[in-house]
């Protein structure tokens, strides 16, 4: 169990339902406090229309106050790296060695937060070509790790994307 970890979840409109969704229970299944983290406290409403609330805006959070990060797919990403207190957020967390974790289209906010020069990683493939024009290595997997950073490519990976969290965030000291 991950009693004591605490990890933000980011959220704006159009978020992928699954890879916000699965992660969040699974993650609370095994003790993690998962907080929705948001440009502003309010409902987001998922591409199928399915709302989430914010536990929190983004200009309330700390990077040291948590242990990761997850970045859901759906179009919230192009939305989400609009803000640079997301992408300094997401910065933070990265170079403390942190968890860092996308699926889909997630990786966009990789991209503009500077992070993907040099690694190793998945995403969707309509987000291929961008990954690779930013310096990242793409590989088609179902998961990938490379340090701290974890990608995954779409909702039918996500038991894999999720294992791959889990172990991290147990070896977390």
């Amino acid at each position: 169990m991950l009693q004591g970890k605490r990890v933000a979840l980011l959220l704006e409109e159009l978020y992928d339902e699954f890879e916000f969704w699965y992660p969040k229970l699974r993650l609370e299944e095994e003790g993690v406090e998962v907080l929705a983290v948001a440009p502003e406290r309010k409902v987001y409403k998922g591409k199928k229309g399915f709302p989430a609330r914010a536990d929190l805006a983004i200009e309330e959070v700390d990077a040291k106050d948590f242990h990761g990060v997850l970045i859901p797919g759906g179009y919230c990403p192009d939305r989400l790296r609009r803000y640079p207190a997301v992408l300094n957020f997401v910065r933070n967390i990265y170079a403390q060695g942190k968890l860092v974790a996308t699926i889909c289209h997630g990786g966009w906010v990789l991209i503009s937060a500077g992070l993907v020069k040099g690694k190793t990683m998945t995403g969707f493939f309509a987000i291929k070509d961008d990954l690779i024009n930013a310096g990242a290595n793409f590989v088609d997997r179902e998961v990938v790790r490379d340090g701290n950073l974890i990608t995954s490519r779409s909702p039918a990976d996500l038991p894999f994307y999720m294992r791959e969290i889990i172990k991290f965030l147990g070896e977390e000291v």
